[in-house]
This record gives C-alpha cells, structure tokens and sequence, in this order.
C-alpha cells in the first residue's frame, strides 16, 4: 500500500500488486478531526485485511510524521500484521504529471498516480526511478550549478550502467526501463512492449530477433543484460550470453550435470557446492577458452537468476513512531542515509527530522563524507546531542569505533620537544658566547687603535 501524506487535499492511498498492477486507491483525511481519522482507520484496515497487505510505504514529504503516526496507532489497534516503511518520494509530483505517468495509468488523477509511484518504488526500486529525470530527485548540493548537458549525459550514464549491471526481466520489463539497456533504443523498447503484448510472454532471449528493428548487432549488445525466469534454456536467467551458452553447457558437462539440473532445486545446490572448488584456470585451458569468460560463466551459474541488489541491507521496516522526546544522548540508532554534503550525512531513523551526521565524526580531514557514505546507505550512529528547541539531532560514528590504545607517542614527542628545547638554548648560549667573544676582540682592537694613537 503506497501512501501519500498531505494535509489540505488528505492523504491519498495506492494498493498494487505483486506485479505493480493497481489494484484499489482512495483518498483519506488522516490529519483534520478525530471522526474523519477513525473513519479512514476503519476503511483503510479493512483494505489492509481483503487486499493481504503486508508493508505500507508511506512517502516523506509533507505531512508524512502525521502519516507515519497514524499507521504506527492503526497497526496496534486494529492488530494488523504487517509494517510500515518511509519511502523518498523525491520526484514523484513529476512523475505523475508525466507523458509517460499517463500512458501507463490514464484512468487514474494525477494524485493517486504519486502514491503509485511510492508503493512501486519499495517494489521495484530501479524500474520505478528510471522514470524519472535524474535532475527531479535533488540529490547533491551543486546540480544546479554545473553544466546541465554535461550533467545530463553523465546522469544517462550512470543509470544505464546501474540497469545493464541489475539486469532486467524481459517479460515484465517496462519501456522507461529498456531503453535503458545497451544496444536498445526508446523505439526499440516500445516495440519489444508491443511484441510482447501482442505474441505473449517470451520464451528464449533469441526471440527477440523477431522484434521490429532489433537486428543482430544490437541482439549482441544486449541480449547479455535481458533475463527470462521462466525461459525453455535455464541460462537465459542468467548472465552468461547466449554466445557462450555452448562453453557453459561444456563446463556444467565436466562437473558432471546437464543444462536441465539448473531447473532441479536438489541437483542446483550439488553444483553450487562444486563449483566454488572449480580451478578457472585449469578449465580454460582444458576448454581452450578465455579465463575471464569461464570465471564469469562459474559466476553466473552459482546463483541464477541473481540479483545484486540482494547483497545490499534490507529496508528499515516500524511497527511503532519514535518522537523527539524520546531521544536520549547516548542511544545507539540504525538509519538510512538521505544526502550526503559537503559538511556531513542526514540520517533518517524514523524522526520527522533527520539527524545530522557532521563530517568531524564521520571521517577523518582528508576525507570527503562521500568517500565514506552514499544516499541509501543503512549505518548505525549513536546520538550525541539533542536540541528540542531548535528541532535538531547531532548524530556520530566515531563513537561507537573503540578507542585506540594509548602509547607513548605522547610522551615520546614530549622527549623530542624537550631535547629540541636543550639543543636550542645550547645553541643559543653558544652563540651568545660567540658573540661576546668577538665583542672582547673589538674591545682589544678598538684599545690597541686608542694606545697606537697616544703614543703617536
């Protein structure tokens, strides 16, 4: 369930399903009087139990303390199982006021297709920000100020990298995402969707060859980046391209398993435990093929179908609101990185406000806090300061790291500062010596000039 707080126009609510298909919305007043609250608490559980809700992404704009205090009460009192999550709506308000909002969801107003975009942004966070211009989610301090089509194409480059490195699967894939892929073009894209439509799901990467305007050339670039879970050959679910699809067949030959043991659950997880034992160097040269081709063909059929994005931490998910109040200096908090600048991070650990992580407790002087943080990072911090009236949290690492052992480093310099100071007034009394040497010397000349004048 997608939620979009807001005060004067209510809160408006998305449920979709597992495949990102509307299934019910509505817009509720959570915020104006108690009666129009439990009304909507009623509706909206009631929802929660027909549709089987189990996480509610409620979006952090305006109003989303008052959202997120109403679904922490709702899930205690109505007894619900499932949570809540705070989810970045940055960008969502272009979004559903988009050419392409409207193309995917034309029944729906323009309100409701923003608390879409938050409920399928915990679903399926990469498909659902390609549909945005990187320049709307506000992240970094300066985008306003560099060069914008060098900002842009850099942008593009960085979102197609993320996308060929994810991977997409080709049968729920939709246009904003594709066009994304090396080798496929926007109307490329759309053709694929309409194929897709049209002859159904796909079943074999190499029926895109049938797609309009998607030759050979750019069936290579491409196919590599395109998964099919439910594909008549197994390695279309992974990485591995169809190119190399002869030489996995021969390595999976020499483990002593067939293409079809990567459909077996029992037979996979035997050759998931041979495979780490495997000498890539030996098998490339028994195979005559590339090193690099065999260890990323190794990779790819240890876990098919895998998704990077399963390495990272799971999304911080509440049952209960927390307040400022409730703060004390000394507790140890787990958050999400929201932005990083210049001078630190802001953390978000389910306040309305979020706490600031100065870069002095973040990271040494030479470090820029980017060097140490990214945007959706989940790190743990202990509060060290709490400022109610100013509404504001001071948040650091460095104190939960353990201290280093003290040494004598100290006490060395001590040493070397006070010899340094000996050797200096050593020198000095030298040189003081050797001044009033030569001040006796010219004392002797200047009596010997005055006896050499008396006697003339």
């Amino acid at each position: 369930m997608g939620l979009d707080p807001g005060y004067r126009t209510g809160c408006k609510m998305a449920i979709i399903d597992q495949q990102g298909n509307v299934l019910d919305y509505g817009a509720y007043y959570l915020t104006n009087s108690e009666k129009l609250r439990k009304e909507a608490q009623k509706v909206l559980a009631d929802k929660i139990r027909k549709f089987k809700v189990t996480l509610l992404s409620i979006g952090n704009g305006t109003a989303s303390y008052e959202t997120e205090q109403f679904a922490s009460t709702m899930i205690e009192e109505e007894q619900l199982d499932c949570h809540y999550i705070i989810t970045n709506e940055a960008g969502a308000s272009v979004y559903s006021a988009s050419k392409l909002a409207i193309d995917e969801l034309p029944d729906l107003d323009v309100t409701i297709r923003g608390a879409v975009s938050i409920a399928r942004r915990v679903q399926d966070p990469l498909a659902e920000s390609v549909k945005i211009d990187p320049k709307s989610i506000g992240v970094g301090q300066y985008q306003h100020d560099v060069n914008q089509k060098q900002l842009t194409h850099t942008l593009d480059q960085v979102v197609e990298t993320v996308v060929n490195h994810v991977g997409v699967e080709l049968n729920t894939a939709s246009p904003a995402i594709l066009q994304h892929v090396a080798g496929i073009s926007s109307a490329v894209a759309k053709n694929i969707v309409a194929y897709r439509q049209e002859n159904g799901v796909f079943k074999s990467r190499k029926e895109l060859l049938k797609v309009p305007r998607l030759g050979p050339a750019a069936f290579t670039q491409c196919a590599g980046f395109l998964r099919l879970q439910h594909g008549k050959n197994p390695l279309d679910n992974t990485s591995v391209h169809p190119e190399s699809y002869e030489l996995a067949e021969r390595i999976i030959g020499e483990l002593g398993f067939t293409l079809k043991d990567l459909q077996d659950k029992s037979q996979l997880e035997a050759l998931q435990v041979k495979l780490p034992l495997v000498d890539a160097d030996k098998m490339a040269a028994k195979l005559d093929a590339g090193v690099p081709t065999v260890r990323d063909i190794l990779a790819a059929l240890a876990k098919p179908g895998r998704d990077p994005r399963e390495d990272l931490p799971a999304p911080l998910t509440r049952k209960h609101v927390v307040s400022l109040e409730d703060i004390k200096v000394g507790t140890i908090v787990k958050g999400t990185v929201h932005n990083v600048v210049d001078f630190g991070a802001f953390v978000d650990f389910g306040l309305k406000t979020n706490g600031l992580l100065h870069r002095s407790e973040l990271c040494n002087s030479r470090q820029h806090p980017s060097d140490v943080l990214a945007v959706g990072d989940i790190i743990e911090a202990q509060i060290i300061s709490v400022d109610v009236k100013r509404n504001r949290i001071g948040l650091s690492v460095k104190a939960l790291q353990p201290e280093k052992p003290k040494n004598n480093d100290n006490n060395h310099n001590r040493n070397n500062n006070g010899q340094r100071r000996n050797n200096d007034n050593r020198n000095n009394n030298r040189n003081n010596g050797g001044r009033q040497n030569d001040n006796h010397h010219n004392g002797s000349l200047n009596n010997g000039e005055s006896s050499k004048l008396i006697i003339s």
